[in-house]
């Protein structure tokens, strides 16, 4: 069998230290989450960023928009959030309501409050390998190899799914570490020829399923991002779990792998910006 990568375990260990550090500020860190619409999966989600604030000694203020009032009131509340003085970080909760530009939304929020990464200037921030935010669930893959002693450099690291929020950004900070990268997407031809060379196997398709046994090389670290339903309605990700646990080295669990990292770091995230908002006020 292989190790499991508990992330749940290390991101309470992560909060402890976040709160313990941000208690050493001169006013609590504060993140503001903005919520349009009634998506009762986003309503999930915010109430546990809520709860993760409380545990890290965080304030949080969540604005509610109803989905008719949203395209009137969403960038002036953002431009005013940006101007607000205590607020560290900001947070646009996905997906707006039908028909809403999300990417004007985004690109709204401060650079300097965007604790998701997702502004055009962070992400060439990251590109460039300069100082700045990470993007969370990519930030919290490479926490979790870190903590179990995986081996990043010289690795041939392969990663199937190339979204702007893990594939690529993911495919950059494991580059930066000295990782041979591999990116395939559904035009990959003869994809298990590929993941067999992987030493580090990072799957975030949304496909359940999609990564098997014979995809896997005896011993690889097997990094699970998705969370799909099967359909029974049970969490599942994109590898088949009971097969690849036989082949691989170490393997995330669905849940408690790599989702309990992705808002461990998105507190980090807003420790971070608390931080240099500190600084800046000496």
């Amino acid at each position: 069998m292989a190790i499991r990568l508990d992330g749940a375990a290390l991101a309470a260990q992560i909060k402890q230290r976040v709160r313990t550090e941000a208690a050493g500020l001169p006013r609590p860190p504060a993140l503001a989450v903005v919520l349009a619409g009634d998506d009762p999966a986003s309503q999930i989600y915010v109430r546990g960023k809520e709860r993760d604030c409380v545990e890290c000694g965080f304030e949080t203020r969540t604005h509610l928009l109803t989905a008719g009032e949203a395209p009137a009131r969403l960038l002036p509340l953002l431009e005013n959030l940006n101007r607000d003085p205590g607020v560290d970080g900001i947070l646009v909760q996905l997906p707006l309501p039908e028909g809403m530009d999300s990417r004007a939304a985004l690109h709204t929020v401060s650079p300097e409050k965007d604790v998701d990464c997702f502004h055009p200037l962070n992400v060439g921030r990251l590109a460039l390998g300069e100082p700045g935010f990470r993007p969370c669930t990519p930030a919290g893959i490479l926490a979790l190899l870190d903590a179990y002693e995986i081996p990043i450099r010289g690795r041939h690291c392969v990663i199937l799914g190339r979204s702007h929020l893990v594939g690529r950004p993911l495919a950059q900070l494991l580059t930066g570490r000295d990782g041979t990268v591999t990116l395939c997407h559904s035009r990959t031809q003869d994809l298990p020829a590929l993941t067999r060379q992987a030493d580090i196997l990072i799957s975030a398709v949304g496909r359940p399923g999609l990564v098997t046994a014979d995809m896997v090389k005896p011993g690889a670290a097997v990094i699970d991002v998705a969370m799909n339903r099967d359909p029974e309605g049970k969490l599942t990700g994109d590898v088949d779990f009971t097969a690849v646990d036989l082949v691989a080295g170490h393997l995330t669990p669905v849940p408690g792998g790599v989702g309990p990292m992705t808002r461990a770091m998105l507190m980090e995230n807003v420790l971070w910006a608390a931080r240099r908002r500190s600084r800046e006020n000496l």
